[in-house]
């Protein structure tokens, strides 16, 4: 690929960005309150830290790279081709339900404009039209997905920060009192919320899985993480601030916490600025994530942990059997209605990338050359082990049967590798 094609910092960050505020962000604050009160704000800080140690773990693995894959990648090097290929295909299958996932968000918000959209016909019309759509816009090379990513990403960053600058002039202050309610002051709940604001930060790990693509990977991508996980960071705690301020303990009693707020503040001219701003932050998170979760397909086939057609790409250089093999698997998952079970697999599963990667940083720093240019994890050891112990204690917080229909995917996905590596012998010999 040549290089002015690749992505440059600023497009990473646009991404970056992108890919992690979706719709979770106009749906959780309310929950947050409810669960936790106005201290739901530490909460999110709380979860805001443990992701910026997961991310500084991911930028050092990066460092080391060029290649697309992400976690995959990292955990392949360190710990070998079985784990590796674990956390490869629970990385492309996650993705995937989650991209349908999103499909099934932009359907519901655009059928409280178009009703016919909750029948069965229109729905399936429209997936339709959007897989086909996205797979157009990928075939066609990153030239073209980098311009709509980028986009779309500024367009659906305006309502968001147009609430918080207008609602800034309307807090209450009575609302945040009292700020740790003595009925909701508990560990238990703290755990609870923490687990559930958790959600609003996912999805960051998919901008390592195309460093491929990007101009100076190991420069550029570890401070592009650390400046998407800042700014979505900021726009978060401001926008929990905002919404707390306005409504107070009002807001856990809606379903959709972000309408209320801006209804609040300006009629029904702010809740529908706020409809248009869910459906182009799913519109715009579902082209991002188009875009990365064929590359986490290819990751796998370049290492024949997948058949090689799957790599293979047209004269745009665009890898269109993998695009189209996800995009196509997306659909299936939107048509049938099931995706709302595997999602619960997808939630939590991406602790199979995190987990790995944070003990992968401690793996490098015995088993690669010190290079004096790659990124470094400050204070040593010391963040990856409290990544690793922070995000097993989210892990346990989960509901049981999401964690156990994570672990039976990577069980059954167990045997897939050895068949594999038993095809790839075969060959061989």
């Amino acid at each position: 690929m040549e290089k002015s094609t690749k992505l440059g910092f600023w497009s990473i960050v646009l991404m970056g960005i992108n890919i992690i505020i979706g719709s979770g962000i106009f749906l959780i604050p309310g929950s947050g309150v409810k669960l936790f009160g106005p201290a739901s704000i530490l909460v999110l800080i709380f979860d805001a830290l443990l992701i910026f140690m997961i991310g500084l773990c991911f930028a050092e693995c990066a460092s080391h790279f060029n290649e697309n894959g992400g976690a995959y990648v990292y955990t392949r090097k360190a710990f070998g081709n079985f784990w590796g290929y674990e956390v490869g295909i629970a990385t492309w299958a996650t993705r995937i339900v989650a991209e349908a996932t999103i499909y099934a968000g932009l359907i519901t918000a655009l059928s409280g404009v178009f009703p016919q959209l909750q029948q069965p016909g229109p729905k399936y019309t429209l997936i339709t039209f959007i897989g086909l759509a996205l797979i157009t816009i990928n075939v066609m090379g990153i030239r073209i997905s980098k311009v709509v990513n980028n986009l779309l990403t500024v367009s659906k960053l305006l309502p968001l920060l147009l609430l918080v600058v207008v609602g800034l002039f309307f807090l209450k202050p009575t609302n945040f009192q009292p700020f740790f309610p003595p009925e909701l002051a508990h560990m238990s709940n703290f755990s609870t919320a923490a687990v559930t604001l958790f959600y609003v930060f996912v999805g960051f790990e998919g901008l390592v899985v195309v460093a491929g693509e990007m101009k100076n990977t190991k420069r550029n991508l570890p401070l592009a993480l650390l400046v998407v996980l800042i700014a979505v960071t900021t726009i978060y705690v401001l926008i929990f601030t905002v919404s707390i301020g306005v409504l107070g303990p009002e807001l856990s009693k809606t379903p959709v916490p972000l309408q209320a707020v801006f209804a609040a503040i300006a009629g029904p001219t702010g809740k529908w600025i706020i409809v248009l701003g869910s459906i182009l932050s799913m519109g715009a998170i579902v082209v991002g994530s188009s875009f990365v979760t064929p590359r986490a397909g290819v990751a796998l086939a370049n290492h024949q942990m997948m058949p090689n057609f799957i790599k293979k790409t047209n004269r745009r250089d665009a890898p269109y059997i993998a695009i189209i093999i996800s995009t196509c698997l997306v659909m299936l998952i939107s048509y049938s209605g099931t995706f709302v079970v595997l999602a619960q697999i997808a939630s939590v599963a991406r602790f199979v990338q995190y987990i790995p990667t944070c003990l992968a940083v401690i793996r490098f720093r015995k088993t690669i050359d010190d290079d004096p240019n790659a990124f470094k994890v400050p204070f040593g050891i010391i963040i990856p082990i409290i990544a690793t112990l922070v995000s097993v204690w989210l892990l346990i917080n989960a509901k049981h049967d999401q964690l156990l229909l994570a672990i039976g995917f990577l069980v059954i996905a167990a045997p897939f590798y050895f068949l594999t590596k038993v095809s790839k012998q075969a060959k061989l010999d």
